[in-house]
């Protein structure tokens, strides 16, 4: 009498994992491989530029970026001396 190395599980339990295992394994191998890699790369982007606009806000630059962005355009539009 030999016992079986797998857990006993019920038919629909074997039968959902591998499901899952196939879902994973195409999704791994097959064209949808990326599918929801935009969202996060979107999401790290917008907590990199939340993080830039934190920084600049507590270093106190946003008055010395926006005198030189202002400063930049007078130039520009000839309205500055």
């Amino acid at each position: 009498m030999t016992k079986s190395l797998e857990p006993e599980t019920s038919t629909g339990a074997k039968q959902a994992v591998r499901g899952w295992v196939r879902t994973v394994t195409s999704r791994m191998r097959g064209r949808d491989g990326d599918a929801g890699a935009g969202f996060v790369e979107y999401a790290g982007l917008m907590i990199l530029i939340a993080g830039i606009f934190t920084l600049i806000d507590q270093l106190g630059l946003d008055g010395t970026i926006s005198a030189a962005i202002g400063d930049a355009v007078d130039r520009v539009v000839g309205g500055g001396g």
